[in-house]
């Protein structure tokens, strides 16, 4: 196994325990071939779909994306988490992502249109929210999805002094600061009409980030200026090589450690793409696609050569090796997890 300053190099993977899911798994990852080894799991709150890890690594915080919406605290020092302390209420509904920001926990809350900031005692803990939410306002042309905000994520930028949120609903990108324990917006960027934006990943270079979009199959090229927390957007690129035969959904994003490729996740059409950064990251080239060997592929992480793949219909997290060339991923193991929804690795 991995060490990791004394400690194996683990994965964790978040669940619907609604749709029959463990809640969050922990498993051990194999340095030699990125192999995955389940250690044990976890199931205190319901639908824990997605987590993140603090710097430390020593303690993760996963969502409850239930309609009251909470956020728990986790310490994983053992083989399987253990909750530290009581659920958080988030003040919002349907949280479906979450980030570590700023002595804080921030939450993109999907049901209410809103992004929460919930503080990070010294020990890791999570105190009880005030007013620490930033409520969204706004819609977009899909009748359907778009009829009132909807975060879906929410990050820091590369320089630490943002933190980003995307609203599928609003067809927008809101950048925001905190200001005594609460989120303020300092600007809001437009995207495409329709578009609706859902995960936004950084180029390493800390000057350009894409947008991968699930209303229209594509992924939104930016340019992001930190001094003035500014996102422009420069160009699309579609996640398909031709017009996908329904909705397309396209979920996860990723950018390799060098910057050379992204790849997105498209669950109605079960693959993975993978682009070609070109122009120092101001261009998006379309490689290929390549099946995600499972169904429903809702989320994708990027650790050194290998991509590993929350496949959430068929209940298995799939693990690829990277063609250091091409980018081009090739199926090199799974373990099952029902209704798996993401995967962080520390």
């Amino acid at each position: 196994m991995a060490d990791l300053g004394g400690r194996r190099r683990r994965a964790f993977i978040g669940s619907f325990t609604a749709a029959g899911g463990p809640g969050i798994v922990a498993a051990a990852v194999d340095p030699a071939d990125g192999a995955l080894t389940v250690l044990g799991s976890v199931n205190g709150v319901p639908d824990p779909s997605y987590l993140a890890l603090s710097a430390a690594g020593d303690t993760l915080y996963a969502v409850s994306e239930t309609a009251d919406g909470a956020v728990v605290a986790y310490r994983v020092t053992g083989d399987a988490p253990e909750q530290a302390g009581p659920p958080v209420p988030v003040g919002g509904s349907g949280p479906t992502h979450l980030s570590v920001f700023d002595g804080h926990v921030l939450t993109a809350n999907y049901g209410s249109g809103s992004v929460t900031a919930v503080p990070v005692r010294p020990d890791g803990t999570l105190a009880r929210v005030a007013s620490g939410v930033l409520r969204h306002t706004g819609s977009g042309p899909h009748t359907r999805r778009q009829q009132a905000p909807h975060a879906h994520q929410v990050q820091p930028d590369p320089s630490g002094r943002w933190a980003v949120s995307v609203d599928l609903g609003t067809d927008s990108v809101r950048v925001c600061a905190l200001r005594d324990g609460a989120p303020v917006l300092h600007r809001e960027h437009a995207l495409r009409p329709g578009s609706g934006p859902r995960h936004l990943a950084f180029h390493p270079n800390g000057t350009h980030a894409y947008v991968v979009n699930e209303l229209t199959p594509t992924v939104t090229v930016c340019r992001w200026d930190a001094s003035d927390g500014s996102l422009k957007p420069l160009a699309e690129a579609p996640v398909l090589p031709g017009a996908p035969a329904g909705d397309a959904y396209p979920s996860g994003l990723a950018v390799s450690h060098d910057g050379r490729f992204v790849w997105t996740a498209t669950r109605g059409e079960d693959v993975i793409s993978v682009f070609a950064v070109e122009g120092g990251g101001e261009a998006l080239r379309l490689v290929g696609t390549v099946s995600c060997a499972g169904h429903w592929p809702r989320a994708v992480a990027r650790s050194g050569g290998y991509l590993y793949v929350a496949n959430e219909r068929s209940g298995d997290v799939t693990w690829f090796t990277l063609d250091p060339e091409t980018g081009l991923p090739r199926r090199a193991g799974a373990i099952p997890v029902p209704a798996a929804s993401c995967v962080v690795l520390d």
